[in-house]
């Protein structure tokens, strides 16, 4: 696919997907969530690759859905994604209830990790609540949108904001659209860090870097499986499953190097 609004590189073992309209803030079109998608894919895809960055280029990470492409929705009444192309669907096939836009995250065999800047607003906020893990620098600003543009929570924000931060800071933000700085969000547990704008990036790859190098993929894969499945089952059947996945994965390579490595007292060699 030929890339006009995001860029895609490989640093070590991390895969960096940059939404790359910085003349637009980042804004979300029909052509940047294909793009997406697809890249999404490839790294889905490439054996080498163990974690997922998302970032933003220019000064903000992701001003929400582009200005121009919100006044066409109005003018027709509907949404239209503007493109007639199929889309990719990484992570789907798990759980029917991941096969959704942003949802099908929890589908991938691979974390995925924001790093956000400057803003994050509407369908950008949701993107960067639909990762498993989110550092932001220092002064960056939030908000939901939707409120101030006549239109409901979207893209699962209801669902998946009260399971971050509580059903209470979720209403707040939600029903009022007010700004809210990294700072509230990182006291609110939205956040796994701050990092000054400048070491953003550096502290986010060597924070993937280090996750690859001493997680064992298979327990990474199946860990967070378990994590986004269980927000669907009961306690029972997380334990029933946890017990099957122990037995399963004892007969792994990755669990034979674990245990070597423990007892000789050495890093893992995933």
């Amino acid at each position: 696919m030929e890339l006009k609004a995001t860029t895609y590189e490989i640093a070590g073992r991390t895969a960096i997907i940059t939404l790359n309209r910085p003349h637009r803030g980042n804004a979300w079109t029909g052509r940047v969530d294909t793009e997406y998608r697809w890249l999404l894919a490839q790294a889905e895809a490439d054996e080498q690759v163990r974690v997922i960055v998302i970032a933003g280029a220019g000064e903000r990470f992701c001003v929400g859905g582009d200005s121009q492409a919100l006044e066409g929705h109005a003018e027709q009444g509907s949404y239209d994604r503007g493109l007639a192309d199929e889309q990719a669907h990484p992570g789907y096939g798990l759980s029917s209830a991941f096969d959704q836009p942003f949802a099908s995250h929890f589908g991938l065999s691979k974390p995925t990790i924001a790093a956000v800047h400057g803003a994050a607003a509407g369908v950008g906020l949701a993107l960067v609540a639909f990762c498993d893990l989110r550092f932001a620098a220092c002064g960056t600003k939030f908000t939901t949108a939707a409120a101030k543009l006549g239109l409901p929570a979207e893209y699962g924000l209801s669902w998946i904001l009260p399971r971050i931060v509580g059903v209470t800071r979720a209403m707040d933000v939600l029903l009022s659209s007010r700004v809210f700085t990294a700072e509230e969000a990182n006291d609110w547990g939205f956040l796994n860090g701050l990092v000054e704008p400048d070491l953003l990036m550096d502290h986010v790859l060597a924070y993937a870097e280090q996750l690859a190098a001493t997680a064992a993929p298979t327990s990474i894969r199946e860990t967070r499986r378990q994590v986004w499945l269980d927000q669907h089952r009961d306690v029972g059947t997380s334990v029933i499953e946890s017990m099957r996945l122990l037995n399963e994965m004892m007969a792994t390579d990755d669990y034979r190097e674990g245990v070597a490595a423990l007892t000789e007292k050495r890093p893992p060699n995933f």
